[in-house]
C-alpha cells in the first residue's frame, strides 16, 4: 500500500517538474522509486536496419512491479537523436526515465 502511495506522489511530483521551457518531440514522466531495479536482461541485439534505431529492451513498472519490456526498432528520425530508458540511482532512491527522441544537439541528461 505505502509503494502504491510513494508511486502516486512520485507520478504527480515527477509530470509537474516535467515542464521544460525546451521545446523537444518528448513527453516527460518520471517514476522514483525506493527499491532498485533488476539487473539488465541479456539480449541479442539484431543487425542494423537502414531508416531505424535500436532501442534496447528495459525494466519499467507495471502494477507496482519492475516489468521487462524487450528491445525494439524505432524509426529514425532525422535531426534528432534517441535516449534510451534508464534507470539513475538518486540518493535512496531509483529514478526511471523512459525513452525519447531529444534533438540531437540538445541533451538533458
Amino acid at each position: 500500500m505505502l509503494n502504491r502511495k510513494l508511486l502516486a506522489v512520485s507520478l504527480a511530483v515527477a509530470a509537474l517538474a516535467s515542464v521544460s521551457s525546451v521545446a523537444e518531440a518528448r513527453t516527460d514522466v518520471g517514476i522514483v522509486l525506493n527499491f532498485a531495479p533488476p539487473a539488465p536482461r541479456y539480449e541479442v541485439v539484431p543487425a542494423p536496419r537502414v531508416g531505424y534505431v535500436w532501442a534496447p529492451g528495459y525494466w519499467g513498472v507495471r502494477a507496482d512491479r519492475h516489468y521487462w519490456y524487450a528491445g525494439h526498432w524505432e524509426r529514425n528520425r532525422p535531426g534528432y537523436a534517441y535516449y534510451p530508458s534508464r534507470w539513475t540511482h538518486v540518493g535512496n532512491h531509483w529514478r526511471y526515465d523512459h525513452g525519447y527522441w531529444g534533438h540531437a544537439s540538445y541533451r538533458y541528461r
